[in-house]
């Protein structure tokens, strides 16, 4: 059983930095110093599975619109729905006026996003040394 709730909690907030350590520092060499940003204004997110932490993911007011972020599913638990409840959740939870809505892809993960109807836009860059996309929402 899959469950995403909305991180009210410091102990859950916990959670979702050591699920995020684990997919970004250890599993994907991200350099630390990039993955702890702008946590303070982020609307964060923990995905259970059977009841054990297994995602993480945030969402953002940016000065261009509402940027999806972080989303990271431990190892173990991936090819589960994890990420696509995950995604549910989020974009269920922006503000009803969300017109403008974005997120930066790791080319891996570009199918789950397109599934939902976001739509790769501009030239591939890197981040973090990784390849991404800029995806963009279409209503």
């Amino acid at each position: 059983m899959i469950e995403v709730k909305k991180v009210i909690a410091q102990e859950e907030l916990e959670k979702v930095f050591a699920i995020r350590k684990e997919v970004f520092v250890v599993e994907q060499n991200c350099p630390p110093e990039l993955e702890w940003e702008n946590e303070d204004i982020s609307h964060h997110f923990l995905a259970l599975l059977n009841a054990e932490p297994a995602g993480a993911c945030r969402w953002r007011k940016t000065d261009k619109g509402y940027k999806l972020e972080r989303f990271a599913v431990l190892k173990s638990c991936r090819g589960k729905g994890v990420a696509q409840a995950m995604l549910k959740t989020v974009l269920a939870d922006l503000p009803k006026d969300a017109e403008y809505v974005y997120l930066h892809a790791q080319i891996t993960a570009m199918g789950l996003y397109q599934k939902f109807n976001f739509q790769a836009v501009g030239d591939i860059f890197e981040e973090a040394g990784i390849q991404h996309y800029k995806m963009v929402l279409n209503k």
